[in-house]
């Protein structure tokens, strides 16, 4: 006699319900979540980490040339947000160092008309450091210094018009510590002795004569040095047009 069979299940039905098609409207939703997010983690990493940068100008040459790609470590001098095409500036995270003496920095400029404006130059004067310049050498600390990076391409010194020396007096003026204020007539060449204040800084660029930096413009703040540079990740020359592949990964110091 055959034992009775226990019953069995019922097979899966084939007519399940088809999850409902997406839209055009939610495809398009999806999209722009991922491009949010992909938006967001790029300015948190270029804000916090690592940003490139290119140099435009021939101000830092022969440390750094036109066409030469860098990437700029954030991190080191502590990040801020920063949220494109609109000038917000905030959160700024603690640095793990403070900018040194003779240090490439990038920094944003400190004029109105350029508020977001990227800039690369050389620190020279550090808070409390005594500078003056005389004939195109710089005096710091009652010490000359020896800079074999400092470039002077004009066979002839330039001259300012007056307004601009105008400026440049009253912007260095409170901070002279020379023996007759009342006659004090700086130059792009000649100026100082200065005391650099707390929380600032003075910069140049490696090409003297080609460099709109701290003589023409004063003390950088601390707040608006934004990295140091890492390496030159690719550089290009215009004339003619080729890669220059023996500056890649190059560290300009």
């Amino acid at each position: 006699m055959n034992a009775a069979r226990p019953p069995q299940p019922p097979p899966p039905s084939t007519n399940l319900p088809k999850p409902p098609e997406k839209t055009a409207k939610d495809e398009a939703i999806a999209w722009l979540k991922a491009i949010g997010t992909a938006l967001l983690i790029w300015i948190v990493l270029r804000s916090y980490l690592v940003e490139a940068f290119r140099i435009p100008s021939a101000s830092m040459e022969n440390t750094l040339l036109v066409g030469d790609f860098l990437f700029v470590n954030k991190a080191v001098f502590g990040g801020e947000l920063e949220i494109p095409l609109t000038g917000i500036h905030c959160c700024r995270l603690p640095a793990f160092a403070t900018p040194k003496r003779d240090d490439v920095v990038v920094f944003r400029s400190v004029e109105d008309s350029t508020p977001d404006l990227n800039i690369v130059k050389r620190v020279i004067g550090a808070p409390g450091d005594t500078l003056q310049m005389v004939h195109d050498t710089i005096i710091r600390n009652g010490q000359r210094l020896d800079e074999p990076y400092a470039l002077h391409t004009a066979a002839i010194p330039d001259t300012q018009p007056p307004f601009r020396l105008q400026l440049i007096r009253a912007l260095q003026l409170p901070q002279y510590v020379g023996r007759d204020p009342g006659h004090y007539h700086p130059t792009t060449h000649d100026w100082g002795p200065i005391v650099i204040p707390p929380q600032h800084y003075w910069v140049m660029g490696d090409n003297r004569d080609e460099s709109y930096d701290s003589r023409f413009w004063g003390f950088l703040p601390r707040d608006h040095i934004r990295g140091r540079p890492l390496f030159i990740y690719m550089s290009v020359a215009s004339h003619p047009f080729r890669t220059r592949w023996n500056r890649l990964f190059r560290h300009p110091d």
